[in-house]
């Protein structure tokens, strides 16, 4: 049963931590916000307009394949470099870096890099 209390205080302290972080990152049609997600297998991120609510380009190591020669850290910076390519067609060079309540350390770190090289400036 302490593992299940745990769980949850976890997840509500990282839910504490985005919510403070959006009141002070906000993504404009010529800066969106690049919004990050991190599951146990995979990593999210999009690029999102937060005045008209939407998503300009999305990103994921799901998008990569099944390819298991390159996991963790090297295929989140195989995805930051796909996001930064497909934001380039769509015209954003930047972005305001949004890392949803997880420490900028990683596989988080290892996507902005990516970003990063491929053009996106934060």
């Amino acid at each position: 049963m302490a593992a299940a209390h745990e769980e949850i205080n976890v997840r509500g302290q990282r839910q504490r931590r985005r919510l403070r972080i959006r009141k002070k990152v906000n993504g404009t049609t010529e800066r969106p916000r690049l919004a990050v997600f991190r599951s146990h297998r995979h990593i999210y991120a999009q690029l999102i307009d937060d005045g008209r609510g939407h998503t300009l380009v999305q990103a994921s190591s799901r998008d990569l394949g099944s390819g298991d020669s390159v996991k963790g850290v090297a295929r989140c910076k195989e995805v930051g470099l796909l996001l930064a390519q497909r934001a380039r067609e769509a015209g954003v060079e930047q972005a305001a870096f949004d890392r949803g309540g997880y420490r900028y350390h990683g596989r988080v770190r290892a996507l902005a890099e990516g970003a990063r090289e491929g053009g996106i400036r934060f």
